[in-house]
């Protein structure tokens, strides 16, 4: 069964309970209003007897109370005694005997005041209103048949309008369904389009601010996302392909010179060698850059709050052992940040290493970590203005870097960190020369 005909069927039994409870509440009230003007006229009757001068009987032993006024409906009334039958008046045919009961014995003498009750005599009920007096309990009972009759009709027509109601409310539940469940339709068929076609670039269209407004919106941001990532994933193993295809096919031209055999002069050979095994250092850094790259996209470690101004001591202290000639010079504020400690400390590694590989020997790379921010300047020959825009993109190398070793993911890797952590990395052309390098990151100060 479909969610649509359970909303359907659900709609339909909620209305159908209402209406329901809303036809036993009609038909009591109808009922306690048709009893209600039966015992009132009963009453009205005892009044008009009550106030006659006293019980008389005529000459055939029968009462002698006069019957009702044009008009009125008929009554029946007999006077009850304490012992013995009761006595009827003349119009009173007997098809109908109401028995006597002991309560009415005990009104007769005396002793219950006015009562009503409803007796069942011979198929037919009655409303019975008994006045206790003595020696006799006057008893007036009316035939409820024409109020039966009027409840049965009632009854009728509360069980039409209830089945009616029902099949409407089903009705409307499906056409209502429908409506609001379009866009979860849209939604479904959307996904089950991505996933035949795999075409990221579907989104499903929604004007609508509510629950499943917002569903589809946020259904289309993943999407996005989605695209983007994928986007993003095919861009870097093009860019990987492109960059590895070099050095593969400089690697491969040496590796067949060298299997030509012992025709090459030594100084050749060895010379060869060497730049195998350079080619070979240089495939396996630029590899693990794009690993890190890859890593970097997941975000496999939890991020935790992390002091920013300890890991950027340790990463200048690794990069004083890799890089001997350059003095760091540093000055540090305790400074919270949350991220993950590796992927920071790898970011930060990465923008010593690039400042110390532009500074000249004996040069100094200038550390500074505040608020949050890291901000690292050199003394090398700076970036040139048209080449700002891009040194954070991959595989980027600007032309004064070509002849330098790397592959140009150093900085990438720096910009992706910034991102996955809600900041931002900018290069600027330091004052006096150099470059200023600025890693902001979610800073929480320390106190």
């Amino acid at each position: 069964m479909s969610f649509r005909t359970r909303l359907a069927l659900v709609s339909a039994a909620a209305v159908g309970l209402a209406v329901v409870f809303a036809s036993v509440a009609v038909f009591l009230v109808v009922r306690d209003q048709l009893f209600g003007q039966v015992d009132r006229a009963l009453h009205d009757r005892g009044e008009e007897i009550a106030s006659l001068p006293g019980l008389r009987l005529d000459q055939n032993g029968n009462l002698d109370i006069p019957g009702p006024g044009f008009g009125r409906e008929r009554d029946y009334v007999r006077a009850v005694p304490q012992a013995g039958p009761p006595v009827q008046t003349p119009d009173y045919n007997g098809d109908f005997p109401i028995p006597v009961t002991s309560r009415d014995r005990v009104a007769a003498a005396g002793g219950r005041g006015i009562y009503y009750s409803t007796r069942d005599v011979r198929g037919t009920q009655f409303r019975v209103l008994t006045i206790s007096s003595t020696p006799f309990a006057i008893q007036i009972a009316r035939s409820l048949t024409e109020v039966n009759r009027t409840l049965h009709r009632i009854t009728i027509f509360l069980i039409l309008i209830a089945i009616a109601g029902i099949a409407v409310a089903a009705a409307l539940g499906l056409l209502v369904a429908r409506a609001a469940l379009a866009p979860v339709r849209r939604l479904t068929e959307t996904t089950e389009s991505v996933t035949e076609t795999r075409d990221l670039s579907q989104r499903i269209e929604s004007t609508s601010e509510d629950e499943l407004g917002r569903l589809a919106s946020s259904f289309n941001t993943m999407l996005a996302a989605l695209e983007e990532s994928d986007r993003a994933q095919r861009q870097l193993v093009a860019d990987a392909s492109h960059e590895l295809r070099t050095p593969l096919t400089s690697l491969r031209t040496n590796i067949e010179v060298l299997a030509r055999g012992n025709k090459l002069p030594r100084a050749e050979r060895e010379e060869l060698l060497d730049d195998v095994v350079e080619q070979i250092g240089e495939m396996t850094v630029l590899i693990g850059e794009l690993m890190e790259l890859a890593r970097g996209e997941r975000q496999d470690e939890k991020p935790e709050d992390v002091r920013l101004d300890l890991i950027a001591a340790d990463a200048v202290e690794r990069a004083r052992r890799n890089r001997p000639s350059i003095e760091f010079s540093t000055d540090f504020e305790e400074t919270l940040v949350h991220g993950a400690p590796s992927t920071i400390e790898r970011a930060l590694v990465n923008l010593l290493d690039n400042a110390a590989k532009w500074s000249p020997p004996g040069g100094a790379v200038e550390v500074e970590v505040r608020n949050g921010e890291v901000v690292v300047r050199d003394q090398g020959p700076g970036i040139a203005e048209e080449d700002l825009p891009y040194i954070f993109d991959r595989f980027y190398r600007a032309r004064s870097a070509r002849g330098q070793p790397g592959s140009g993911l150093g900085l990438a890797i720096v910009k992706q960190v910034a991102d996955t952590h809600g900041g931002q990395v900018v290069a600027e052309q330091a004052e006096g020369g150099g470059t200023v390098m600025r890693l902001r990151l979610n800073g929480r100060n320390g106190s």
